[in-house]
């Protein structure tokens, strides 16, 4: 059954448009990230509020189904390469690079003279462990907008790469184990794949970061050399060892086995400081997998559309200036979360 459309000012127009499911394009009868069971879906990534299971079949890149099958297992999938066109209706669809996380795509639909791109997820900094965002020249943009306020402007991430190593350095001279919590879906892999120009020291994982980094080094991406945690002997002294853990870990029991411990946290979030004082790290390291605000203004500019609509994170901000400048900019009601 289809579920009920969202309220839109335009939607019987639109090519594609919410619902109570998520993105869904009723001309080519699929969904795009769907937050509930769907005949058809189109998967841009592989993060939960992205990919979840119980679709009949799922649209993907081939470099994303690793990363499927660790989260959903065995399912229905239809690989299609980036830039392959396929049919699904009377819509002709292409997967196109994202650049937010391995096997990150945007969503090309093409019906009755319009062209539509929805985003997913995406950034602009250079990744080595995915492929490079592709611009695309559209009529529609659906754009996600996590962190569009001109406050978030990301530095040079090998600059950062090296400030995880001084950081990890300092612990040394203190004695104190350096526990960096980062995602394990994406930021961890890069964060691993920014160290190795710097250092050729191991990482010690947790195990919830350690199986998503053996997922990218099946894929033959490059990596930091890294050691399970659960592996070493218990009672070790962890001074001046670098480990990444998830945020979850953040105040749990799995803490207590560091006798003398300093914390961090790379995140696009750690752009202000406030964040980080009340979330009660120690350092906050700003790396984050999607588009700050000059990137999301570039990345609009260069697909030529005239019709921008954010679908999930601080849109408010960037609609008002858009609208300012003449493009017709709303908003779509999505289920998606924000930085992973």
């Amino acid at each position: 059954m289809q579920p009920s459309r969202a309220t839109t000012d335009s939607a019987g127009a639109d090519l594609v448009f919410a619902t109570t499911a998520g993105l869904y394009c009723p001309a080519g009868d699929f969904h795009i990230d769907p937050s509930q069971p769907v005949p058809r879906a189109i998967i841009t990534h592989g993060h939960s509020d992205h990919a979840r299971s119980g679709m009949g079949c799922y649209y993907a890149v081939p470099e994303c189904l690793p990363i499927l099958r660790w989260r959903l297992g065995e399912q229905d999938y239809r690989p299609k390469a980036y830039g392959e066109a396929f049919e699904l209706g009377a819509t002709r669809v292409s997967l196109h690079p994202a650049g937010h996380v391995l096997g990150s795509a945007q969503v090309r639909i093409e019906h009755d003279g319009q062209v539509w791109v929805v985003s997913g997820d995406y950034k602009r900094q250079p990744d080595p462990t995915c492929a490079p965002f592709e611009p695309l020249r559209c009529d529609t943009f659906a754009t996600e907008t996590t962190f569009a306020l001109p406050v978030y402007r990301w530095p040079d991430t090998a600059e950062v790469a090296r400030e995880i190593c001084a950081w990890r350095d300092e612990c040394a001279a203190d004695g104190d184990a350096a526990v960096l919590f980062c995602y394990a879906l994406g930021k961890a892999q890069r964060v691993l794949a920014e160290l190795a120009a710097h250092t050729d020291q191991p990482v010690l994982l947790h195990g919830a970061i350690a199986a998503g980094v053996e997922v990218y080094r099946a894929a033959g991406i490059p990596l930091l050399a890294t050691q399970a945690l659960a592996e070493q002997t218990r009672g070790i002294d962890y001074a001046g060892q670098l480990v990444l853990a998830p945020p979850a870990a953040a105040g749990s029991a799995w803490m207590r086995r560091f006798r003398r411990v300093q914390t961090g946290f790379a995140s696009g979030w750690m752009q202000l400081r406030g964040n980080r004082r009340r979330r009660n790290y120690d350092r906050g390291f700003v790396v984050s997998d999607h588009a700050d605000w000059p990137a999301l203004l570039a990345t609009i500019g260069q697909t030529g559309a005239t019709r921008i609509v954010a679908t999930h994170g601080n849109s408010e901000a960037l609609v008002r200036l858009l609208c300012e400048r003449g493009l017709n900019a709303g908003t779509f009601a999505t289920a998606y979360g924000g930085e992973d």
